[in-house]
């Protein structure tokens, strides 16, 4: 993802790749920068706005570095926990930190959609599917899904299941009941469906990613838009 980031930054003609970091890449030429180790050398490039595609455990160090250096953050990691939310929004204070569970354009019409046609439903289950190195489940942008239904309908149908013979068969048990699903398999990108029932009919919604580069829009539009956005933004939303 890193690799896809920093050719769509270099790409668009109103951005500029100041510095790349990685310990697992150091010294590595990615679009005429040469890769880091430290977080310094953001610093050392005055950077501006850094996007964070890494892991929880990462983040929880590198955003609270980058509010402390003014810079601006675009955060395509999930994971968090809601202390580490209210931290980064104590953070992030003289400058903006942008976190979103999925910078495809076409997922968070997913999402929204989903989130619109919950109240008419009675039951509703979720189902993402991923490529075999994503190490969480669910996926942020699944949790994120169940969440923004959750709020705007708590009147779901109670799970008639009353044994599993294997268990976890009926999947996570997420806001509000609603069920989700992780897939995790060769040959995936970035899937997701919300499948909603009622009497007598069903409506599903699902949304493709088939290459990261569906994420990259998302990711510049925020690049560019982040200085409009005090604080800590959540989501996609707030800029389309």
């Amino acid at each position: 993802m890193g690799a896809t980031v920093c050719g769509a930054v270099a790409a668009d003609p109103q951005l500029e790749l100041a510095a790349a970091v990685d310990p697992g890449h150091v010294g590595l030429s990615i679009q005429g920068v040469t890769v880091a180790g430290d977080l310094k050398a953001l610093a050392d490039a005055e950077c501006e706005v850094v996007v964070d595609f890494t892991v929880a455990a990462a983040a929880r160090t590198t955003l609270p570095w980058l509010a402390l250096h003014g810079m601006h953050a675009v955060v395509g990691t999930t994971g968090f926990s809601d202390d580490d939310i209210d931290g980064f929004r104590r953070a992030f204070t003289a400058n903006n930190c942008l976190i979103a569970a999925n910078f495809a354009i076409g997922a968070v019409l997913m999402m929204k959609f989903a989130e619109q046609a919950a109240p008419f439903f009675e039951t509703a289950e979720i189902i993402e599917l991923h490529h075999n190195a994503k190490a969480d489940a669910p996926s942020g942008t699944a949790v994120a899904t169940a969440q923004r239904m959750a709020a705007t309908s708590s009147d779901w149908a109670d799970d008639p299941t009353t044994h599993e013979v294997y268990p976890g068969a009926r999947g996570g048990e997420g806001p509000a009941g609603i069920r989700i699903h992780a897939v995790r398999m060769v040959g995936m990108t970035a899937h997701q469906e919300v499948i909603l029932g009622g009497s007598g009919q069903t409506l599903t919604i699902r949304h493709d990613s088939f290459d990261r580069v569906s994420f990259m829009p998302g990711v510049v539009l925020a690049c560019k838009k982040i200085a409009q956005l005090p604080g800590l933004t959540l989501g996609l939303d707030a800029i389309l």
